[in-house]
């Protein structure tokens, strides 16, 4: 008989955990396992931050799939449509290559991508921190604004070329401004000719409150840290108007900035939408064994899956972090295995254990288990989590080494120039425009029918 097929779509926390874990449960010759990937590696997304500000390299937060996974036939591209009917996944290579993979069960974690609203400029004018490649071009792009600034033969350049935006004040906003302001403040030291008061960073969020999920007190030390940095943090304030050269804020302010980074929430794969099956605000709905109740042999987890929270209750999902997906990538292998060998599966149970920001230096401000630490010691516990959480001990070493390394030796301030081509958009990087609609996943596999 034929093996059952097990088809994994994401090479995320989630996707990777999955797989790691069925090639565990699963014996040699039980199923056969796949893997729907569009890049060789799984990113260790929390520090995408500091590869931006260049205190880590960007191999060091890419742990290699293939250094992970021994069994798992990887398939490198990204799932742009499925057919639960038909048990069909369509597949685009990273040749643009379109092939069909036929499952028995199907894992979707195929993840989220950066959430933007409809803000004239914004998606011509603004990058993300959703990506390595995007961390890389931030990084290139941040650099290549102090060179040209120095350059520069207006002061009004020079000002626009100096000012810096990021919209978003959970982590992702929070860090990423924090990291690269101290990025710019190291650097302007090798640029005699600026004056170091005319670079300024602003950290926007229609948000009233800046990180709310740490707390009134943990969110007002980290609000205070940036604002002592000089950082001009704006609450209940977003971008109105994006252009070239400025941002318009909702509160009628114009900032000459030619840097708009945006990292104002995240939203499910484009995947989910092309399912017929239920969602809770664009995340498809699970039950508590992760399974879709409208679909036959398919699981979901991770961002793009809404999996209820049973150590909330009160009807509440999961939070789109590394923690629950790291661990629904465990939960949802086991309940496939189950699934597999005809038993019942388990629902996924997890009380968060906190959360931890690193902003930079000795800055960080930490909650883990409901204990609040600032400092240090907040640096200490965050530091040891990140590497708690890296899969292999290649990448912890990778790590350890560039954070000693940068504390001991700094920063040369090297673009690499690899993207200098032309401006590179949120599209570009993600890719959301790739996905098939609900009609065309009917016509592909009504030819595939037509074939056999």
């Amino acid at each position: 008989m034929e093996r059952p097929r097990i088809l994994v779509v994401g090479g995320g926390f989630a996707g990777v955990e999955c797989a790691r874990r069925l090639e565990r449960k699963l014996v040699p010759g039980e199923a056969d396992i796949a893997l729907v990937a569009p890049f060789s590696y799984e990113l260790y997304l929390p520090l995408l931050p500091q590869v931006a500000a260049g205190v880590l390299t960007p191999q060091s937060v890419a742990v290699s799939l293939r250094r992970m996974l021994r069994r798992t036939r990887i398939i490198p591209g990204g799932a742009i449509g499925v057919d639960p009917k038909a048990k069909v996944c369509i597949v685009r290579k990273i040749t643009d290559e379109v092939v069909t993979e036929h499952y028995d069960y199907i894992v979707l974690a195929p993840g989220s991508v950066t959430r933007s609203f409809d803000i004239p400029g914004l998606t011509d004018h603004a990058r993300g921190m959703k990506t390595l490649a995007e961390a890389a071009y931030v990084r290139d792009h941040v650099i290549s604004q102090l060179d040209l600034a120095d350059a520069a033969t207006t002061r009004e350049e020079r000002i626009s070329r100096l000012q810096f935006v990021v919209v978003g004040g959970g982590y992702a906003g929070t860090e990423t401004a924090a990291c690269l302001q101290r990025v710019t403040t190291s650097a302007v030291k090798r640029y005699p000719r600026l004056n170091p008061n005319l670079i300024k960073w602003h950290l926007i969020d229609i948000a009233p409150k800046l990180m709310p999920e740490l707390g009134d007190k943990l969110g007002a030390t980290a609000l205070r840290v940036l604002r002592e940095r000089g950082i001009e943090v704006s609450l209940g304030v977003s971008v109105a108007e994006a252009g070239a050269e400025s941002v318009t804020f909702t509160d009628g302010r114009v900032i000459p900035c030619r840097t708009l980074i945006w990292t104002a929430g995240v939203a499910a794969s484009p995947l989910i939408a092309t399912l017929d099956a239920d969602t809770v605000r664009g995340r498809l709905a699970t039950t508590a064994e992760m399974s879709v109740p409208q679909c036959d042999g398919m699981f979901a987890l991770g961002d793009a899956a809404a999996v209820p929270d049973l150590a909330s209750g009160d009807g509440a999902v999961c939070p789109p972090t590394a923690q629950h997906a790291q661990r629904q990538g465990k939960a949802v292998a086991d309940n496939v295995v189950a699934a597999l060998r005809g038993k019942p599966g388990h629902p996924y149970f997890h009380k968060d254990l906190g959360l931890v920001v690193d902003l930079g230096g000795a800055d960080a401000v930490s909650k883990p288990v409901g204990i609040e630490l600032t400092g240090i010691a907040a640096q200490a516990v965050a530091r040891g989590y990140h590497l708690m959480a890296l899969r292999t001990n290649v990448a912890k070493v990778r790590v350890m080494t560039n954070w000693i390394l940068n504390a001991t030796a700094g920063d040369d301030f090297v673009r690499t120039g690899f993207q200098i081509g032309r401006p590179a958009t949120l599209r570009d990087f993600e890719y959301t425009d790739v996905y098939l609609t609900k009609e065309q996943i009917r016509s592909h596999t009504a030819s595939l029918k037509a074939v056999q």
